[in-house]
């Protein structure tokens, strides 16, 4: 394994923080579509939001009644985008990170707008290869796992945890593909994850995600869900959820 500070020093280009951004706390969440994006913007309409053009995403900041900056970063759509605005918030300053997506059911049991919880991932993308990491499997951080897990207890929410598949190509989500995973008792499958688990890794901070059942795949058909009410409902909740854990955890 290549030595990780030769490594960076090797790096061209490197996440770094410049006189124009923002300082970040030690918690942050990347928020992986623009629908829940806007929606978490439009929660907070009413109290002062700054919003930092990074590019290809945004970071926003919005100050609470004590005067703390919750720190939200995106919208992402794939493993390459969303660990460059994870590295970029790492390089602010966060250390724990949380995430809100969706992801397709790959279980008969998760339906649209079941709450997903990803411990590991069986990686099908390309970035987390170039982040040697010691780990055989990138996974999740079990302690923010644990605080996520007695959040949504607390609310009386039901929700699976497992290992979730990631890909680059989701029109290359075969049925051999699937049926294989749902063997494996996969959970789902989505874009980013083992990615963000492995730069977790990689840089030595916290990662946790929520993610709502957005489709299903498990009758090794595809059933779109993005329209049903009750995963609007389970989005809005899930955001909820998290924003919370923001708010109190940081």
């Amino acid at each position: 394994m290549m030595n990780r500070a030769s490594d960076h020093d090797d790096c061209l280009i490197r996440p770094k923080k410049t006189r124009k951004d923002p300082h970040v706390g030690p918690d942050a969440l990347l928020i992986l579509t623009p629908d829940d994006f806007d929606h978490l913007m439009k929660l907070h309409h009413e109290r002062e939001v700054a919003c930092y053009d990074m590019g290809f995403f945004k970071t926003c900041q919005v100050r609470g009644n004590a005067g703390e900056a919750l720190t939200m970063c995106g919208p992402f759509i794939g493993a390459p985008q969303a660990v460059m605005g994870m590295e970029k918030l790492i390089a602010l300053g966060a250390k724990d990170l949380w995430v809100l997506g969706w992801c397709g059911s790959l279980q008969p049991e998760l339906r649209v707008g079941h709450l997903v919880i990803p411990t590991s991932a069986i990686s099908e993308e390309g970035t987390s290869h170039h982040y040697p990491v010691r780990e055989s499997k990138p996974h999740t951080n079990q302690e923010l796992n644990q605080i996520l897990t007695a959040t949504l207890q607390d609310r009386g929410q039901l929700y699976s945890m497992g290992e979730v598949w990631t890909t680059d190509a989701p029109y290359r989500e075969t049925r051999t593909k699937v049926k294989t995973y749902q063997e494996q008792n996969v959970l789902a499958v989505e874009m980013e994850m083992s990615a963000l688990m492995t730069v977790a890794l990689y840089r030595s901070v916290r990662l946790a995600a929520l993610l709502v059942v957005s489709d299903e795949l498990f009758d090794l058909k595809w059933h779109a869900g993005f329209r049903d009410p009750g995963f609007k409902a389970k989005r809005h909740l899930a955001a909820q959820v998290l924003l919370s854990l923001l708010k109190s955890h940081g």
